[in-house]
């Protein structure tokens, strides 16, 4: 039988259709609606939430979001939205703006670098491109400000990149914002690497069975067939959207037509298709040019149908329809009639669409929009059209708006018709693409630059841009080649930049652990000793590219010199922000920092440790900090101040996962092991060959192994300890080696291979030497006390305590105390002992180190005394969060200071502070400050 088309009842999910109460109607979502409401519930009361809805096109997601928004209006709660449209993924911020725009005339309440950069991130306001977790800062206090809120963002997979990134950012930070932030995205999700992944969700299943028939009797009140009925049910799976759409112009020849392979989405949109296929001729051009301009602006759709001679009566037959709806906005009933009237036009229908569209938007008030539309009415290519789209790109990357550029440049390559400007638009694309986190992709851009096209600058920066990619795809041991090339490339063109290069290929060989593979650091430092030097006084980069260049060519001795320049001048160069920002200064704080660790500079490590992190944290550089945090945590492990090292450390894994960056390990690892945790490198450990390996390691897996040492060593595991010291030590890099050396020095001697611990002690007391600070003379007067006898042992034994007394480094001073008491009590002064052993212990339960706390009370007990108990601490019970917070307090930081420094909003710092009030037992601030603090 044949079912008579009639326009369908606007119920469940019919998309952005209106219904009067959704709430009423919705059908078997009692669960999902549970969620929502108990979210909502919460927020007055102080507590955030998240929730991303996930399921295939027509599901109910949108009807569900509209329970959502009815339910927060029933109660108060203010209600602001945005929505993802597929074209819209070129422009930057675009999805942000629609939800941030009610709310901007309380910006004015935000700190001046958040209203900066939020202001410069949606075109108010011209200024450098802000980093984009600095803008979703002020995002975050923005909504915090206007709680209790609920942010609902619909299609979110097709947010345009900056906008899912700093949303997403906001999503993880909110914890007491009186904030809900709900997500609707199509599954499966048709954005890879969406950064929405691992929040909270619940994924919409079809309707049961009954619920189903329920809503299949509300679209069709005529009598159907009872198998027709039963083949609607059956073939719409349950999908509320396909049960309302299939009864439409669908005839079912009395039931004998072949089964429909194609998926419940993609029926929908050919029902959608047939039906605005049906329309009049007038009708079907003026929901092309509404499918072709995601805006819903009806001046401009209303100005392009001029353009093309379109009557506004042409509407009526889509909206009597049910397909379109204009009034103050243009709506499609759902996002899949807009994709199938889109699709089912022809190429010379898309492009005369956008041509009237492109004619229609004003170049004055939205020049990118009028730019793209221009474009997509191209046929073949067209410079002027190209530039005009490069122009965007230009003001795209001036918000930080990295993956728009990419899109626009991209397209002006496609539309450049002169060959060498082609290429060299192409290789924008690709730098921009890079910029935008998505190295996969720019990689395949890089791939169709034509090099022949090229002038040698252009080419130079196209091999240092394949070799940055490369590195952060792989960190393989060909990076260190490509970087010295791309290096050699520059040097006639820019000394400037080929120094700077030849600085990150010596990084890269020393991280990759590639010395001897292809080019590693010997033919990298006689490059740089053959390039010319630029003209003026060398800065702080040049300064640590010399340095390192000389201790590998001439001995660390010859180097140690010029890398404590190099130190120096890091130490008291100003860095702008911005640079830090962009990371270069950034990256070279980093190396500057492991410098110092390897020259045991213990002032300047913790002095360039924590200036990396203030940088990082003023420029709002969260694709810095990380790598910052985790610097400065290892710092604060050689103090001794484990907890604070977790609490650096933890936040950069936080930061690191907000932010989709790689992650990197080895803070927790070398720290944990200090606590006593097994590695997450255990199992390949184990699982590792006991002789020398013929690769080489990367500084992960090099850190890994001297984790393990100290584990080990930690635990009395000497034999374990020394293979894993041995294995480490094979590293070049300095700040590794040396703590290799030092854990081989004590591990060798316990299992008896004195020739290895000697060797490793000659070497760290060459080092010492070179170096001449407390901290460098204190670890090798303890390796050699290990290896010596008699009184010559006793003497370096109380050398390494007096000078590591003397310096910051609290943990070697505290393993000093420990192996000068276990040499005493195997000397038979059990006095003497007890009282190494006894500050060793007090030091080393103090700070955390339980293996080596176990191993001193090990020892007390063995010289006949019981060691005492640590004594519990007020704040011993607060999380690591809440102590870095209540650090901070305490020094005086306002919660808008320390919100701005933690990437939390106020009103969370606030909300944190009352826990740690509680749990202190105290009521204010100034208490705060009086207290001892881990």
């Amino acid at each position: 039988m044949t079912i008579v088309e009639q326009p369908p009842v606007r119920v469940e999910d019919s998309g952005r259709g209106r219904p009067e109460s959704t709430a009423a109607k919705l059908l078997g979502r009692r669960a999902e609606r549970d969620k929502i409401s108990q979210l909502l519930a919460e927020a007055p009361k102080g507590r955030s939430g998240v929730l991303v809805v996930r399921g295939e096109a027509g599901i109910g997601k949108s009807a569900l979001l509209q329970h959502a928004r009815e339910t927060a209006a029933s109660s108060g709660i203010r209600v602001e939205s945005s929505v993802g449209v597929e074209s819209e993924t070129q422009f930057a911020f675009a999805g942000l703006h629609q939800l941030c725009a009610p709310l901007l005339d309380r910006i004015g309440t935000l700190p001046d670098p958040q209203q900066n950069a939020l202001s410069v991130a949606l075109g108010y306001r011209s200024g450098a491109a802000p980093d984009r977790f600095l803008v979703g800062l002020a995002v975050l206090n923005l909504l915090a400000e206007e709680g209790p809120m609920l942010c609902i963002v619909d299609d979110a997979q097709w947010l345009d990149q900056a906008s899912a990134q700093v949303l997403a950012f906001v999503a993880r930070r909110v914890a007491a914002e009186r904030l809900v932030l709900i997500f609707a995205v199509r599954d499966p999700c048709e954005s890879p690497g969406n950064p929405l992944v691992g929040l909270p969700e619940v994924r919409l299943a079809g309707l049961g069975e009954a619920d189903a028939r329920a809503l299949l009797r509300t679209a069709v009140r005529a009598p159907l067939d009872r198998g027709v009925r039963d083949r609607i049910v059956a073939e719409a799976r349950g999908n509320p959207l396909a049960l309302l759409e299939f009864p439409s112009g669908v005839q079912f020849a009395g039931g004998f037509e072949l089964p429909d392979v194609m998926s419940v989405p993609r029926r929908i949109e050919d029902s959608f298709q047939r039906r605005s296929g049906s329309l009049p001729v007038a009708t079907q051009q003026l929901m092309l040019v509404a499918a072709s301009e995601p805006t819903g602006d009806v001046a401009l759709l209303w100005r392009a149908a001029e353009h093309l001679g379109i009557d506004r009566d042409a509407a009526a037959p889509a909206e009597t329809s049910g397909l379109l709806e204009i009034d103050s906005r243009v709506r499609f009933r759902h996002p899949l009639v807009r994709s199938a009237v889109y699709r089912a036009a022809t190429a010379p229908q898309h492009r005369q669409a956008h041509h009237a569209l492109a004619v229609a938007t004003d170049p004055r008030v939205d020049p990118d929009r009028r730019a793209w539309h221009r474009a997509q009415a191209v046929l073949g290519t067209d410079e002027e059209a190209a530039a005009e789209l490069e122009r965007s790109a230009d003001r795209a990357l001036a918000r930080s708006g990295f993956a728009a550029a990419a899109a626009f440049l991209k397209h002006a390559t496609d539309l450049t018709p002169e060959p060498a400007r082609r290429a060299r638009r192409a290789l924008d694309a690709a730098n921009a693409k890079h910029c935008a986190g998505a190295p996969e992709a720019a990689m395949e851009l890089l791939e169709s630059v034509d090099a022949t096209q090229l002038d040698a600058r252009q080419r130079a920066r196209l091999e240092l841009l394949r070799a940055q990619m490369t590195f952060h795809l792989t960190q393989g041991g060909e990076v260190p080649g490509m970087l010295l090339g791309a290096a050699r490339m520059l040097t006639p063109l820019d000394p400037s930049l080929a120094r700077e290069t030849y600085l990150q290929a010596f990084d890269a060989a020393t991280i990759t652990g590639s010395p001897g593979v292809d080019a590693g650091l010997p033919e990298i430092a006689q490059a740089v000793t053959e390039a010319p030097v630029p003209p003026g006084l060398p800065g702080p980069a040049d300064l640590l590219l010399d340095g390192l260049v000389a201790a590998h060519t001439h001995g660390f001795e010859t180097g140690v010199p010029v890398l404590r320049r190099a130190l120096e001048a890091f130490r008291d160069h100003v860095f702008p922000v911005e640079t830090v920002q962009a990371g270069d200064a950034g990256n070279w704080l980093w190396l500057a920092t492991r410098t110092a660790i390897g020259l045991f500079e213990d002032e300047s490590v913790i002095v360039l440790a924590d200036r990396y992190v203030r940088f990082a944290r003023e420029a709002g550089a969260l694709a810095t900090l990380p790598a910052a945090l985790l610097v400065s945590a290892c710092a604060r492990v050689y103090t001794g101040e484990l907890a604070l090292a977790a609490e650096l450390a933890d936040e950069a894994a936080v930061i690191t996962q907000v932010s989709g960056a790689k992650p990197m390990s080895f803070a927790h690892t070398y720290l944990d092991a200090w606590r006593g945790v097994d590695p997450a490198a255990t199992d390949q450990y184990d699982a590792r060959d006991c002789e020398a390996t013929e690769r080489t390691r990367g500084i992960e897996d090099t850190v890994s192994m001297c984790a393990m040492a100290v584990l080990h060593n930690g635990r009395g595991n000497y034999a374990a300890a020394r293979k894993a010291a041995s294995q480490a030590c094979e590293t070049y890099e300095p700040a590794i080696r040396w703590q290799a050396l030092h854990e081989l020095v004590e591990s060798a001697t316990r299992t008896g291979e004195l020739e290895s611990a000697v060797l490793a002690a000659e070497e760290l007391t060459m080092r010492a030497r070179a170096s001449g600070t407390e901290w460098a003379l204190g670890v090798a007067a303890r390796s050699q006390a290990l290896t010596c006898n008699g009184s010559e042992a006793e003497e370096h034994y109380r050398e390494a305590v007096e000078r590591l007394g003397n310096c910051r480094m609290g943990a070697f001073l505290a393993r000093s105390h420990l192996v000068f008491g276990e040499w005493l009590r195997r000397e038979g002064r059990r006095h003497e002992a007890r009282e190494q052993l006894r500050t060793a212990h007090a030091l080393l339960s103090g700070m955390g180190a339980e293996p080596f706390a176990d191993r001193a009370a090990r020892e007390l007990r063995a010289t006949g005394e019981h060691p005492r108990k640590r004594t519990a601490q007020p704040a011993d019970g607060l999380t690591a969060q809440e102590v870095t917070i209540a650090r901070l307090v305490a020094t005086g930081a306002t919660s808008r200071e320390v919100g701005a420094q933690l990437f939390l909003s106020p009103r969370t710092i606030e909300a944190h502070l009352r826990n740690i009030f509680r749990k202190l037992g105290i009521t204010s601030r100034r208490q705060l400050r009086e207290l001892p603090l881990p």
